[in-house]
């Protein structure tokens, strides 16, 4: 199998990371990514991973807890995911940083984008946790943000559905899905694959995006190499 990019930035959902779990870490899913992150490695691509947290705390959790707090604590949660994701990666000889936005210097590197591009330059996978740092903001956008500023050549979505449909599959059975969409589509159609700053962000600055299940047999390295899998969602 040979690379089709040379940079990409791979976007996990904390969900998919769980399992069938549903909540906490999953080391056979994580196993299964890491497994793949090693081959695209080795085929010379930089790595970058932006992790979710859901699968700790998903926004107020039907609290009525301050919207502030509940996504500060969300953005703790990445930051385990993004340790726990390091520390697989390491076991498998791949050095390996994290970078969060924010300042928790004891556990990881602030997040510094010269810093993040000496790291590949030096054959080092980023991982970015804490979103962007700011409330109101989902790591979707934190996952297109970095994708930008790293001037990946894809933003990859690993989620645990197989791509975009124009209904929810899980409540409709006959809900049609796009191998192919615009990212114009995606926001006039309100679609929830992702969120629309995020889709909007990555149409302006023309980074493609493909959304892909997880749980699907090396679908990241499938992916990486160019494989139609998923939805692509791009400007044609």
């Amino acid at each position: 199998m040979t690379a089709k990019y040379k940079r990409v930035l791979l976007k996990l959902s904390g969900e998919a990371l769980a399992g069938d779990r549903h909540f906490g870490l999953n080391e056979e899913v994580i196993d299964r990514v890491v497994d793949q992150l090693v081959k695209v490695h080795e085929m010379g691509v930089d790595i970058a991973l932006v992790i979710g947290g859901g699968n700790f705390w998903r926004g107020r959790q039907g609290t009525n807890m301050d919207r502030t707090t509940a996504d500060q604590m969300g953005m703790l949660a990445t930051v385990m995911n993004s340790l726990a994701m390091m520390d697989a990666i390491e076991k498998r000889g791949i050095p390996t940083r994290v970078q969060t936005a924010l300042n928790m210097i004891s556990v990881a590197e602030p997040y510094i984008l010269r810093k993040a591009l000496s790291h590949f330059e030096k054959g080092r996978i980023v991982i970015m946790a804490c979103g962007t740092g700011n409330p109101y903001c989902s790591t979707d956008t934190a996952a297109a943000q970095r994708a930008c500023e790293i001037n990946a050549d894809v933003l990859l979505m690993a989620k645990n559905v197989d791509g975009i449909y124009d209904s929810d599959p899980k409540l409709n059975p006959h809900a049609k899905k796009f191998d192919r969409i615009t990212f114009r589509d995606v926001v006039s159609g309100g679609l929830k694959a992702m969120d629309a700053t995020a889709a909007t962000m990555c149409m302006e600055n023309n980074i493609p995006v493909l959304a892909f299940a997880l749980g699907e047999p090396d679908s990241v390295l499938r992916a990486v190499c160019g494989e139609q899998l998923g939805t692509l969602i791009c400007n044609e």
